[in-house]
């Protein structure tokens, strides 16, 4: 590869652009010179250019300090040049001209580039540094990104001096479009046309952003080849010489140029887009100006970052304002589709849309333009049948949905939102904006073959319109953001209300319960007055048959009966003075059980009875059971125990895990009877309503009955 035609011979293929090995060309532009050394002894092994005529003629074999009159092994010591870095050495004076000097490493070798040294620099005698601060402050006064592009468009030409400079902007399709351009009269403009993607190769773009300048002073030079043969491969990445791609430079003759320069603007590591300089006649482009114009174009693309940054900040605060709008209201509309009803014209506006629809089942509710009922059912199921409740969002509808085509006028753009509650998707449209794109030629014809001719770039830049239809208006990242914000406030929303009707229903059992048992304690407190009574009655009956009786024995049975219904009339006085009716503490209710019947035994009897209970919280009509054994139990201590006479009694309440424990003990004669006795039988019968048994056991002396039931009913 020593020498590099300039139009590609017949056959070539273009398409393989992107494969094109453009960083080890094998030559350099001739206007400079390229020494290879290497690193370890300086010592130079091949070069490029019009050595012997502008350096030494016995170039090959000489240390770069004795080439360049300079320690260059002093300069390496105090800064080490890596890849991708460029280090300044000493301009080199010879007797016809002067160099500037710039070293770089390429692969294992040392790469120093030789250029001309520029005579009247743009911003004058003096330093760069005021010019470039006096452009970077018309920058930072720029109201708007493109007024900011129009800016530098004037300031890179005043730098440059070149015919026409572009702003060139970098899309989405990694096509391009010239947004600001500055050029002198009678020059031909490319202002807001667009480039497709091949015009500028992936590994271009690459390059782009690992050297920031690049300069062709002259499209109709001859390569100047590395020599000697062998070092063809040399990686010149980073060498500004380095020579151009002979598909590129007959692409900028067919543009009719004569030199061109680009300055990459590069913006958080991205290629943002190129300033793009043209001339009609031969121009070249210092290393100093490059040098200025890499700084300006990095302060461009701080400005161009703080503008953008701007337009979202603005862009997300439009948002969060309308959801802090419509939710409230969303909230107290009472259901989504009386919100969607009021707010329709809200919500269109909060995502810029034409159009709005819910689809909640078999309901369809539409504002603004939109396709057709059936139509949006259609759509709705298809994004719930995506499998996916995520959001989904597209400028170009009828790419998903070939259908959509049909109303693409309607709704080419959709951002729709399956909600997680009750199966509800939200829809918003945005109507077919057809584009009338500009082209700096047909994009469509890469390549231009005439009978007779070889295969060449496009030869025609005149502008060519392209009308593209079924496209919308991107949705873009910061409403795609407020959606998904939106819906997971939707769903709060609908969590918040559907607590506030349980909430409510709740209060209402509530209460209806509280109704329920204030009925209920009064029923029990009507049917206690009338049980009291009735035992009063049948007391005093008993009193008046024991009193008319002859017989002793039947005169002490009916006193007997009228003890006990005594006792029965007093559990149930005991209880039913408690304001709690559905449990009970037995432990609190035993104790005024007993004390009531400590004051109906007499002084004697009182100091005598003993109380160890401990609290058991439990169903009221089990205390019940338990009140009547203990009266029991206590009533038959009393008459059997000391034969008439007062003597210790000891009652004990405990609890083991669901299961408590009553016992009644006392010092006297032990068990007596044969428990046949209606007592007996009475107890008998509660323990077997408890569930529980009733052991006696010899207290050594005297009887100890334990009474052992669970707290609760067991389940059936």
């Amino acid at each position: 590869m020593a020498t590099l035609p300039v139009t590609p011979p017949i056959g070539a293929d273009l398409t393989v652009c992107d494969r094109e090995p453009i960083h080890i060309p094998g030559a350099i532009q001739p206007h400079g010179l390229l020494l290879v050394a290497d690193p370890a002894t300086l010592t130079v092994i091949a070069g490029a250019g019009a050595l012997e005529e502008r350096l030494a003629p016995d170039w090959l074999g000489r240390t770069l300090s004795d080439l360049l009159a300079q320690d260059i092994s002093a300069l390496l010591a105090n800064t080490m040049v890596g890849l991708g870095s460029t280090l300044t050495a000493q301009p080199l004076t010879t007797a016809t001209e002067q160099f500037e000097v710039a070293l770089h490493r390429g692969g294992d070798r040392l790469l120093v580039e030789l250029e001309p040294a520029e005579r009247d620099a743009p911003w004058g005698r003096g330093s760069v540094l005021p010019w470039l601060d006096a452009a970077a402050t018309t920058f930072e006064r720029a109201g708007d990104l493109q007024s900011l592009c129009e800016r530098a468009a004037v300031a890179f030409r005043a730098l440059t001096g070149f015919d026409r400079v572009m702003v060139y902007r970098f899309l989405d399709d990694d096509a391009g479009r010239v947004v600001a351009e500055d050029a002198a009269p009678d020059t031909g403009t490319f202002l807001h046309h667009h480039f497709p993607a091949s015009d500028i190769p992936r590994q271009a773009r690459a390059l782009y952003i690992r050297n920031r300048t690049r300069a062709i002073p002259a499209i109709d030079y001859t390569p100047a080849p590395l020599r000697p043969i062998g070092f063809e491969t040399t990686d010149l990445s980073d060498v500004g010489l380095r020579s151009v791609s002979p598909i590129h430079l007959r692409y900028l003759h067919n543009m009719g140029v004569g030199a061109s320069a680009s300055i990459s603007i590069v913006k958080d590591g991205l290629l943002w887009g190129l300033i793009a300089c043209h001339n009609a006649a031969p121009r070249r482009l210092s290393p100093a100006t490059r040098s200025a114009a890499a700084m300006l174009a990095s302060g461009l693309a701080r400005q161009i970052r703080a503008k953008e940054e701007a337009d979202t900040y603005r862009e997300r605060l439009r948002l969060r304002a309308a959801e802090d709008s419509l939710l409230p209201r969303i909230a107290t509309s009472g259901s989504l589709r009386k919100a969607v009803d009021a707010l329709s014209n809200e919500l269109c506006q909060m995502f810029r849309s034409d159009g709005f629809a819910l689809v909640q089942g078999p309901t369809v509710a539409c504002h603004g333009i939109h396709p057709g009922s059936f139509d949006i059912q259609e759509l709705a199921r298809w994004v719930r049948a995506r499998g996916t409740s995520d959001l989904f969002a597209t400028h170009e509808l009828a790419q998903h949905v070939p259908e959509a085509a049909d109303y693409s006028d309607r709704a080419s753009g959709l951002l729709a939102l399956p909600l997680v509650d009750d199966g509800a998707v939200l829809l918003w449209f945005r109507a077919e904006q057809v584009e009338e794109v500009e082209w700096a030629g047909n994009p469509h014809k890469a390549v231009d073959l005439k009978p007779g001719e070889i295969l060449s770039p496009r030869a025609s830049f005149e502008s060519w319109v392209e009308t593209v239809r079924g496209r919308a208006r991107h949705w873009t990242l910061e409403e795609i953001e407020a959606a998904h914000r939106l819906r997971r406030a939707l769903h709060d929303i609908h969590q918040t209300q559907r607590l506030r009707t349980l909430n409510t229903e709740l209060q209402r059992t509530l209460a209806d319960k509280d109704a329920l048992l204030q009925q209920k304690d009064v029923l029990m407190k009507e049917v206690d007055h009338r049980v009291q009574n009735s035992l009063q009655l049948v007391s005093a009956f008993l009193s008046l048959q024991s009193k008319a009786a002859n017989d002793p024995t039947v005169r002490a049975h009916l006193s007997e009966a009228q003890a006990r219904l005594s006792a029965v009339a007093l559990v149930h006085r005991r209880l039913y003075r408690d304001d709690q009716i559905q449990t009970v503490d037995l432990a609190r209710y035993l104790e005024e059980l007993v004390g009531d019947m400590k004051a109906s035994l007499g002084a004697d009897w009182a100091q005598l009875i003993r109380l160890d209970l401990a609290p058991v919280l439990m169903p009221t009509d089990r205390a019940i059971n338990l009140g009547l054994v203990t009266t029991e139990l206590l009533i038959n201590a009393t008459k059997y125990a000391y034969g008439g006479a007062a003597g210790p009694i000891a009652i004990s309440l405990e609890q083991h895990r669901n299961r408590l424990r009553l016992i009644v003990a006392d010092d006297g004669r032990g068990k007596t009877g044969d428990g046949a006795g209606f007592g007996s039988r009475m107890m008998t019968a509660m323990m077997s309503r408890l569930s529980g048994t009733i052991d006696h056991v010899d207290n050594q002396p005297g009887l100890r009955v334990i009474v052992t039931a669970p707290i609760e009913d067991r389940p059936s």
